[in-house]
């Protein structure tokens, strides 16, 4: 089996298992190709001794499977990179949370050994495309999570003139407007008053952030339909943020989000139970009163 691995260069994002892990894989006669940013990491500044049969440079690799070592943060940038290759992901967490990257280090070696044998389920995840003019160069156009228009640090609040397949909608007057996917409903959406919404679900949630009146309420809507935003601030500019990653932008430039051409597929090694995801990472239905 082929494997393209992707990680975080961070002594921090660590578990200390990654030697054994690429063992593992060759034991099992898999070729590995790693990136090759995260090969000169684990080489250089861990000191391991780390066998592959290629390094990855840029966004040219095929493989059978893609393996993300590190936080959701790395899962989403490598997402990215796989983009519209249809080449199923799976996440091992050295970081915090571990929501998409939900592989424990502890259970790395069990889950790889499931995938080799054929023995896991894929889940197809939605992804959002942002239309404007004047992306910056190194800026994907695509979000698995969300994507954000957010005022700058020290401008008031900014107006977002929001209309849903060219029908005008309403204007947010608010701090920002987080438009997700289900994926991201758990992540930037859900801490601004967002609903949790499952995987799978072919819908696209706007929630505003700190808007001005309390009638403004997240709306979700069919993911056919295509968003467009115009933006007016005092300051002339705002950010737009897509997974994390955000750049300035002159307000009036009109951007158009919508679902994107292609889906992400998420390998689940022991089955896909989203519910008992939120329990365990995120305490969800806890009674704190036991």
């Amino acid at each position: 089996m082929r494997f393209a691995i992707f990680g975080n260069p961070s002594s921090d994002k660590t578990c200390g298992h990654e030697p054994q892990f690429f063992s593992l894989l060759n034991s099992m006669g898999c070729q590995i190709a790693v990136d090759s940013r995260y090969l000169r990491f684990l080489k250089s500044d861990m000191g391991w001794d780390i066998h592959c049969d290629s390094a990855i440079e840029g966004d040219d690799f095929t493989a059978d499977a893609v393996i993300s070592i590190g936080g959701d943060g790395t899962f989403l940038r490598t997402a990215t990179r796989v983009g519209c290759k249809g080449i199923p992901m799976v996440g091992i967490n050295t970081g915090r949370l571990g929501f998409l990257a939900d592989i424990t280090c502890s259970r790395m070696e069990d889950a790889i050994r499931c995938i080799c044998d054929g023995k896991y389920s894929l889940e197809k995840r939605n992804l959002l495309q942002i239309s404007m003019d004047g992306l910056p160069l190194g800026h994907t156009p695509y979000a698995l999570n969300d994507i954000a228009i957010l005022k700058h640090d020290i401008s008031s609040m900014i107006q977002i003139s929001t209309s849903i397949g060219g029908t005008p909608m309403i204007t947010y007057q608010a701090d920002g407007l987080v438009v997700a996917t289900p994926t991201g409903s758990t992540a930037y959406s859900l801490s601004v008053g967002g609903p949790i919404i499952a995987p799978g679900t072919n819908v696209i949630c706007l929630t505003p952030v700190a808007p001005h009146s309390l009638t403004m309420r997240p709306l979700v809507l069919s993911a056919d339909q295509t968003i467009r935003l115009d933006v007016t601030s005092r300051s002339h500019s705002f950010l737009v943020s897509i997974d994390g990653n955000s750049f300035s932008c002159r307000e009036h430039t009109t951007i158009d989000i919508s679902r994107a051409p292609f889906q992400i597929s998420v390998i689940k090694p022991y089955g896909g139970d989203f519910f008992s995801t939120l329990r365990e990472k995120m305490l969800w239905g806890t009674d704190s009163r036991k």
